[in-house]
This record gives C-alpha cells, sequence and structure tokens, in this order.
C-alpha cells in the first residue's frame, strides 16, 4: 500500500480510549469515507483518565467504553470496537497479551495494522510503550503460522505496519479539511477527557473549545507541511512484515 491508496480492511491498536483519535483519526475517517473496514482494538479500561481523585472508576470505565463507540461511528467505521479491558496504567507489554492482540488480528485480517510507536525516545505513559510491543510482538505471532497452533484461526500477514506518535515519520496520509474535521468530532465525542486532554473545562464559553480546534488543524498543517501537504498525518511504516 502506498500513501494515498486506501486499504480494505485497517485495524488500530491503541492504549486507551481516544488514543486512535488522536493520533489517526483523520486517516481511519479518510479510508472509512473510501469503503476501508476500520477496526479498534483498545488494550486498557480507560479507568485511570480523570483527574478527579473522587470519581466512581467502573462509572468510567463504561463511560469511556460507549465514548469510544460514539467516535468510531463519527470516524465512520464499520468494524468492531474491541476492549481488552487491561487496567490503565498497568498495562503489560507479555506473550499471553501479544497473543490476544494476535488472535484479533488472525481473526479480523487487516491489510494495515496501526499502533503506538513503543521506540519513540522519552516517551512518558508505559501504557503506550506497552501497547506499541503488544502491536509489533502481535503481527509477529498473527502472521507465523507456528505460533498458536491451537488458536483454530488461520496465520495472517497484514500487507502494513504503521506506527503513529512516532518521532520519525516517513508516511504521510494526505487528508481533506473534512477529514480534519471529523477527527476533531470524534475527539470531543470523549467528553470525560474533555479537560485532561483537550485542555476544555467544563464551564468553557467556547474559546476553549475553539482553540482545540484550531490545535488540532495546525497539528495537521505541520505534518503535511514537512511533506509538502496541506493537512496529513504521519506514521512511521515498518516494511519487511
Amino acid at each position: 500500500m502506498t500513501p494515498g491508496s486506501t486499504p480494505v480492511r485497517a485495524l488500530a491498536v491503541g492504549a486507551h480510549p481516544d488514543d486512535i483519535e488522536l493520533f489517526a483519526g483523520a486517516t481511519l475517517a479518510t479510508w472509512a469515507a473510501s469503503g476501508c473496514e476500520v477496526h479498534h482494538l483498545i488494550c486498557t479500561d480507560g479507568s485511570k483518565g480523570t483527574w478527579d481523585p473522587a470519581v466512581d472508576t467502573a462509572a468510567l470505565v463504561a463511560t469511556r467504553q460507549e465514548e469510544q463507540r460514539e467516535a468510531a461511528r463519527i470516524l465512520g467505521a464499520t468494524g468492531e470496537v474491541v476492549f481488552l479491558d487491561n487496567v490503565d496504567g498497568e498495562l503489560d507489554a507479555n506473550r499471553a497479551n501479544a497473543h490476544e492482540v494476535a488472535a484479533w488480528i488472525r481473526r479480523i485480517r487487516p491489510d494495515v495494522v496501526l499502533g503506538h510507536d513503543p521506540w519513540r525516545r522519552w516517551r512518558l505513559h508505559p501504557d503506550h510503550r506497552a501497547a506499541g510491543f503488544l502491536v509489533t510482538d502481535g503481527v509477529v505471532a498473527a502472521r507465523d503460522p507456528h505460533f498458536l497452533t491451537d488458536l483454530g484461526v488461520a496465520h495472517h500477514r497484514p500487507d502494513m505496519l504503521l506506527l503513529f506518535d512516532t518521532g520519525e515519520p516517513d508516511h504521510p496520509v494526505e487528508l481533506t479539511e473534512v477529514a480534519a474535521g471529523i477527527k476533531v468530532e470524534a475527539l470531543l465525542a470523549h467528553r470525560s477527557q474533555l479537560l485532561s486532554t483537550m485542555s476544555i473545562p467544563d464551564d468553557d464559553d467556547g474559546s476553549a473549545e475553539s482553540a482545540f480546534r484550531h490545535r488540532t488543524i495546525a497539528d495537521l498543517a505541520e505534518m503535511g507541511g514537512r511533506f509538502g501537504l496541506s493537512l496529513a498525518e504521519g506514521f512511521h511504516n515498518v516494511g519487511g512484515l
């Protein structure tokens, strides 16, 4: 698959609800509009995604799942939204979790898999590192026929692995203003994250949301400028799958 082409089926793997929209939302919206079957896989339950020490974490988990489903709908995704339900902040890049990701890759059989870049320098959040390694390890286990022989699902080798939130983007996806706007709306569907992720307070008069929209579009313009494009999301293309 080359920049500008649309996969038949894509699987995006995020550490938390909202990560996929944050780092690849406009790309997925672009592909979905062109007929791609887009799937989401979320590694953790999002239970620590708040600055409120008194929050009901069980209620937050349920809220964040509904927000993720709504965000996927806004992007135009028609595939599954899968939650692995590991505890937020405690995600391990262990063999069992990697094999669970691999099992979903085999079931969904995507042409393209997207996930966090685990090798990004100075990455702070441990779940992002772990989710990235689960994607890379999961792709290997999914593609090779002698892994997971008891699963009863044939091995599957994706055509491409694209890593987002990367310090070394080499694969841009060109975007329209419409796709950029859909990304913003999908992010705003994560209402529980408005303050912590998007710096939009509960009593916003509209100025903070407007500033968030402008920041998001400016980031897409900055990435596009690196590749001579108006708007883009950038990924690191892991070759040799």
